[in-house]
C-alpha cells in the first residue's frame, strides 16, 4: 500500500496550498471524477433503499448547538461562533461540526405518523472540525469534511432492522470498493464527562446494537471511550498499510437528539410518541474514503471508479480517424474515455504512461479496417479483437454492475 498522500499528488488526484489553508485540500480533475462517482454511487444505493435527500445549511446558530448537546460535548472541536454584527448580544452563527442537528430540524418541520416510519433521510453534505495543524495529513485529517450522512426516524421495534440494513449496505460498498474491514468496533462510553448522562439511555441504546452484532455474525470488539457523546456506536475500520486503524462506516443509536428537539410522530393509538434516532454513514467522509482506496489500490482503482476507463492507443496516425470514432462512442456510452495518440511516444510508452487505466484498446490497421478493437487489460491479460460494439458493451456492463472484476468470461 501506498501513501496517499504522495500517490494522491503524483496522479494529479488532489493538492493543498499554504494560501488556501492547512487541511483544506482541493481536488483536481482526475480527483474531483473519483470523488464525484463514489458520491453517486453512494445517492444511488440510498435512494435504492428508500432513503430520501436534502439539503441543509452548513451554517448554524449556536443556540442549535446548545440545544443538540454539541455546544457543551464537542465545543473543543468546533470553530468559533462568528458574531452577526457589532452591536452587544448580536446573533452568533458556527461552522457545523456535524448534520444531525439541521436533520433533526428539518424531521421536526412537519408532523408524522407511524405509518411514514422509518422516514430514512441522507445527505452528503460539508461539516467543519477545528482540527489541530499537528495532526492534519493530506485526505484522513481534514478540516473541511464532505460527509455521506443519513438519519433513520423511526420506532423502538424498527431500530434492529435498519441498523442490519445500514451494514448490509455498507458490506455491499465495501465489495464494490475492493475494502476489506479491519474490524467492527462497537464503541461505547469511558470514564470521563464527555457523554450525556443518561445511564437508562445508554443501556437501552448499547443493547440494541449487541443485539444487531450478534445476529450479523460479524466478529467484533467492544472498546470503551470511543462512543459519540449521545450514544454507543458500530464503528467499521479500516487499516493501511502501516497497520494504522481509521473509522470509515458507522452505524449510531440515539435517544438524545430525539428528546432535546421533542421529535414526535403520531401512533395507532392516535397519541404522540417519540422517534429513536439512528445515524448512519456508509463510507464515512468522502475525503477519508478516497484516502484509503488511494492507498488500498495503489492508483489502480475499479473500473466503474477509475478517472479514466479506457483509453484509445492508435498505433500509427493513420489509425486517428477511427481511434477518435472509438472515443466518441465511449462518451456516448457513458465510458470515460482518452485518445493516447502517437504524438505522445511510441506505443510501448502509452502502453506504460495508462499502466493505471483498466482499459486499453489498441487501434491498428487491421482494427481500424474490420471495426474490431484489440484490449488490453490493466493487469495484464491481452484478449483477443472483437467487434467493438461487443467490447464496449462487455465494460459497460462491468462499469454498470461496479465490479471489481476487469473482464467476465462468456
Amino acid at each position: 500500500m501506498s501513501d496517499h498522500r504522495k500517490l494522491g499528488r503524483e496522479l494529479g488526484l488532489f493538492d493543498t496550498d499554504p494560501l488556501i489553508g492547512a487541511g483544506l485540500p482541493y481536488w483536481l480533475p482526475d480527483g474531483a471524477t473519483v470523488r464525484h462517482t463514489l458520491e453517486e454511487y453512494i445517492r444511488d444505493a440510498e435512494r435504492r433503499a428508500g432513503y430520501r435527500h436534502v439539503y441543509s445549511p452548513v451554517l448554524g446558530k449556536r443556540e442549535l448547538y446548545e440545544l443538540s448537546g454539541h455546544w457543551s460535548h464537542y465545543s473543543d472541536d468546533m470553530f468559533p461562533p462568528m458574531e452577526l454584527g457589532a452591536e452587544p448580544g448580536a446573533e452568533q452563527v458556527v461552522l457545523r461540526p456535524s448534520l444531525c442537528p439541521h436533520h433533526a430540524v428539518i424531521y421536526r418541520s412537519r408532523g408524522h405518523s407511524y405509518r411514514e416510519l422509518p422516514l430514512r433521510m441522507a445527505e452528503l453534505g460539508g461539516m467543519y472540525r477545528s482540527e489541530l495543524s499537528g495532526v492534519l495529513g493530506g485526505l484522513t485529517r481534514v478540516r473541511s469534511i464532505q460527509l455521506n450522512d443519513a438519519h433513520i426516524f423511526c420506532t423502538l421495534d424498527q431500530v434492529a432492522d435498519e441498523a442490519a440494513g445500514a451494514l448490509e449496505m455498507i458490506r455491499r460498498a465495501y465489495e464494490a470498493l475492493g475494502i476489506t474491514p479491519a474490524r467492527y468496533r462497537l464503541s461505547l462510553p469511558g470514564p470521563g464527562g464527555k457523554y450525556v448522562a443518561a445511564p437508562e439511555m445508554w443501556r437501552r441504546s448499547t443493547a440494541l446494537l449487541t443485539d444487531v452484532l450478534d445476529r450479523s455474525g460479524l466478529p467484533y470488539e467492544a472498546v470503551e471511550g470511543e462512543a459519540a457523546f449521545y450514544g454507543p456506536k458500530i464503528d467499521v475500520q479500516v487499516a493501511d498499510g502501516a497497520g494504522r486503524e481509521s473509522t470509515l462506516s458507522t452505524v449510531q443509536v440515539d435517544f438524545h437528539q430525539p428528546e432535546q428537539f421533542d421529535l414526535r410522530y403520531i401512533g395507532p393509538d392516535g397519541a404522540r410518541h417519540r422517534p429513536v434516532m439512528v445515524h448512519r454513514s456508509i463510507i464515512g467522509s468522502v475525503e477519508r474514503a478516497v484516502a484509503h482506496l488511494i492507498e488500498e489500490h495503489g492508483g489502480a482503482f475499479p473500473a466503474w471508479l477509475a478517472p479514466t476507463q479506457l483509453v484509445v492507443l492508435p498505433i500509427s496516425e493513420a489509425e486517428l480517424p477511427p481511434a477518435e470514432a472509438l472515443v466518441r462512442r465511449c462518451v456516448d456510452l457513458g465510458l470515460r474515455a482518452e485518445l493516447a495518440g502517437p504524438e505522445r511516444g511510441s506505443l510501448g510508452a502509452r502502453i506504460r504512461e495508462a499502466r493505471l487505466v483498466p482499459y486499453q484498446a489498441v487501434v491498428g490497421a487491421r482494427e481500424a479496417d474490420d471495426g474490431r478493437v484489440a484490449l488490453r487489460l490493466r493487469d495484464g491479460r491481452r484478449l483477443d479483437p472483437l467487434p467493438s460494439d461487443e467490447a464496449l458493451a462487455r465494460v459497460g456492463a462491468l462499469v454498470a454492475a461496479h465490479s471489481t472484476e476487469l473482464w467476465d468470461a462468456v
